[in-house]
C-alpha cells in the first residue's frame, strides 16, 4: 500500500502491468482460473453492472481493463466491504486514472468504518464461540450422566 500526500487518502493497488502484459481478451474460464472464482460469480458481477464483457455468441470476452476491474472488486471483497460500496470505489478508480500502476482508492473513514465493523463481527463471532463451547460442555455431561 503507497501513501499520497493527502492525509485523506490512501492508495491499494492493482496488477495493471501485469493485465497489460496478458492477453488482450480472456475467457470466463480463464479468468475463474485466474482469480479462483466461480463461474457463477463472474456472472453475478455481470449481473450487478460491476463487469461488461462484449459478447461473441454466447462467449464473454473479457478485455485487460475488464481483468484489473475484477481484481479491485475481489480486494474490496476481501476487505469486507459491499458490492455498493465496491461499485462506488471501481467507479472512483476509473474516474481518477492514477497513472500506468492504476489505483483504487479508498479513504481513511471509510477504512476506519471497515475496521470497526470487522471488529464487531470478530467480537460477536468470539462470543458465539464461547456460547456454543459451553452448549458442548453441558451436552457432553447431560450424556456422561445417562452412561
Amino acid at each position: 500500500m503507497s501513501r499520497k500526500n493527502d492525509d485523506d487518502v490512501f492508495w491499494i493497488e492493482d496488477d495493471a502491468e501485469a493485465a497489460k502484459a496478458g492477453p488482450a481478451v480472456y475467457t470466463i474460464g480463464d479468468l475463474a482460473r485466474e482469480f479462483d472464482v466461480t463461474l457463477r460469480a463472474l456472472r453475478f458481477y455481470e449481473d450487478k453492472g460491476l463487469l461488461t464483457p462484449r459478447r461473441e455468441g454466447l462467449a464473454r470476452l473479457y478485455s485487460a481493463a475488464d481483468r484489473v476491474r475484477l481484481q479491485l472488486i475481489l480486494k474490496g471483497k476481501r476487505l469486507g466491504f459491499t458490492l455498493a460500496e465496491i461499485a462506488e470505489m471501481v467507479e472512483a478508480h476509473e474516474r481518477n486514472d492514477a497513472g500506468p500502476d492504476q489505483q483504487l482508492k479508498l479513504s481513511r473513514e471509510k477504512c476506519m468504518e471497515q475496521i470497526a465493523h470487522l471488529e464487531q463481527q470478530k467480537r460477536e463471532i468470539e462470543e458465539a464461540i464461547v456460547e456454543l463451547k459451553r452448549t458442548h460442555d453441558t451436552l457432553t455431561q447431560m450424556i456422561d450422566r445417562t452412561r
